[in-house]
């Protein structure tokens, strides 16, 4: 039994550039970081079974083999790669569901592959893991998403990539002061809005203006790669206040993106926020919905939270993770 514990990624700067519709152009460069919230897989070869058998929010089971049947389009895609023909059992668990702007996707690919390579006993690096993640869910599977969260997933820790034309993914570990850490675990606030979104029509929408050629996308998406650039430079520094001032302008320039990015209700929310006392922040991932993160000075938290739950806001604390995709047990 093989048992994978893979973090959650906080994007915390040059998000989008690392759509194939951007980097294929213009090169990709962002920042981000792991979370301890994780996605959990488990592994199994049962000795007596002909059978997959898949457990999610969702319960599959069929014979062994049978994997082009298979109704979860990232396990799909990876028995496919494996041409895996061995009886198994995949179970899966997360601290956080999908459609919360958290990388799930991109967590569960890393975890899973984690789990595939070590029960068939297969030596694979990070670099490599994250690389063939995205590669399963990008081209096997065919989903409208980038490069960041399968390599914060895989890597762990604070990272900076710089994506090439080609695809090809430089990463860079951000080798940040422990006081940076520890204040930026006290200053960020992250709230769940209670809005679930599909993030792929998003995903899709912004990939699409820029793919089009459209000035202001592309313009939009020029001025995220360098806000990325100085936020990595910000957090060098240990510079907190200049990174979330720099969050503000990145969500605002974000925005202009795609419609699809905001709502009124987190329009609404960000604005109450930056009220309160709130320097910068940003909904995690995509956009639409999910959670929103929020750079507060050490006074205002209390206001921040308060007028943030009264408009039904959860706040969920967190701090940051630095191992990266881990085997747990394999017995």
């Amino acid at each position: 039994m093989i048992l994978v514990r893979t973090p959650f990624r906080l994007p915390l700067g040059g998000g989008g550039t690392d759509l194939p519709a951007y980097y294929s152009k213009y090169g990709g460069k962002l920042v981000t970081a792991a979370i301890n919230k994780y996605m959990f897989i488990s592994l199994n070869e049962p000795a007596l079974s002909d059978e997959i058998k898949l457990r999610y929010s969702k319960v599959e089971v069929l014979k062994a083999g049978q994997f082009a049947d298979i109704k979860h389009d990232i396990v799909r895609a990876a028995l496919t790669y494996f041409n895996y023909q061995r009886p198994i059992e995949i179970n899966s668990t997360a601290d956080l569901g999908a459609g919360t702007g958290m990388g799930s996707s991109g967590s569960y690919t890393v975890a899973l592959l984690h789990g595939l390579n070590t029960i068939q006993r297969h030596s694979i690096s990070v670099q490599e893991l994250a690389e063939l993640a995205c590669d399963i869910e990008m081209n096997w599977a065919g989903k409208p998403v980038g490069k960041q969260d399968q390599y914060a997933a895989a890597f762990g820790g604070f990272i900076s990539m710089d994506i090439a034309r080609d695809g090809k993914v430089k990463v860079d570990p951000l080798e940040l002061e422990y006081e940076t850490v520890a204040e930026l675990e006290n200053r960020l606030m992250m709230f769940y809005t209670n809005i679930q979104r599909d993030a792929s029509e998003i995903l899709q929408d912004q990939s699409n203006r820029v793919k089009a050629s459209e000035t202001a996308a592309t313009e939009a998406m020029h001025r995220i790669k360098a806000i990325g650039e100085q936020i990595a430079d910000a957090l060098g520094s240990g510079d907190v206040t200049a990174f979330g001032e720099l969050m503000h302008e990145h969500w605002t320039v974000k925005k202009s993106v795609s419609g699809l990015m905001s709502t009124s209700l987190v329009d609404e929310c960000y604005t109450a926020a930056r009220e309160a006392g709130a320097l910068g922040g940003k909904i995690m991932g995509a956009g639409g919905g999910g959670f929103m993160l929020v750079c507060v000075p050490h006074e205002k938290r209390r206001a921040v939270r308060t007028v943030l739950e009264q408009k039904g806001l959860t706040l969920m604390p967190f701090r940051f993770d630095f191992e990266g995709s881990r085997v747990l047990a394999n017995v």
